[in-house]
């Protein structure tokens, strides 16, 4: 059994059936993201695991994909499709007014935000090694990372994920066609069926909402 029949069985005997369909939507808008399908699967498979586990997951990337970074964990650490009330136990332990305030959220960490480290890491240190320096700080093992490069190739990424590896995280890229060096060194690769950089950045969101919005299901609704 592939591991796309696998999850979907699994979906179906837990009432998710919804989660998978956030997936087939994503494939009939996108109908170029197809080649994609059983990474994003897996993808979805492996951060399941982290956050049942009581896991989080980092997040690095430059340029676009650094805001790609931010913009997802922003789509985990709120509702991003609907609300995601707390529970009545959560109610009684915080109080009606601030429980009513707050959201559910999936443990995210843009490791693109931290200005002061980075711009000190680049001060007094080398730079190229600022998201390898923030998972070394920040990851645990059973943690993990989500590496976004469009070519594959991107030094401060591709020593983020080695670092990732020799913590025991888990890892995964959302790169372009080729795949780059980074396709060899992580566990899952998804590869946006794009050349261009803007044009593989284009397939990128898709690919991380459909993501968001399966976690997003699985976890709240």
């Amino acid at each position: 059994m592939c591991l796309l029949e696998l999850t979907i069985m699994i979906l179906e005997s837990i009432g998710k059936e919804k989660t998978y369909a956030f997936l087939d939507e994503c494939i009939a808008r996108y109908p170029q993201l197809k080649v994609c399908k059983d990474d994003i699967l897996a993808a979805f498979t492996q951060l399941v695991k982290t956050y049942r586990n009581g896991k989080k997951l980092l997040i690095c990337g430059n340029g676009g994909s650094a805001a790609d970074a931010d913009h997802i964990s922003g789509e985990l650490l709120k509702g991003f499709g609907q609300p995601r009330p707390l529970s009545d136990e959560w109610k009684k332990r915080l109080g009606k007014s601030l429980a009513e305030n707050l959201q559910g959220a999936l443990p995210t960490i843009p490791l693109t935000v931290f200005n002061a480290l980075g711009t000190a890491y680049n001060n007094d240190c080398d730079g190229r090694y600022t998201f390898a320096q923030l998972t070394w700080g920040l990851g645990q093992q059973g943690d993990s990372l989500l590496a976004i490069t469009t070519s594959g190739n991107s030094g401060n990424v591709l020593l983020a994920v080695e670092v990732a590896k020799a913590k025991g995280m888990h890892t995964i890229a959302l790169t372009g066609k080729s795949g780059g060096k980074i396709k060899d060194l992580v566990d899952i690769c998804i590869f946006a069926p794009a050349t261009e950089v803007y044009k593989i950045q284009e397939l990128h969101l898709p690919i991380y909402h459909t993501l968001c919005f399966m976690l997003e299901d699985y976890f709240f609704v």
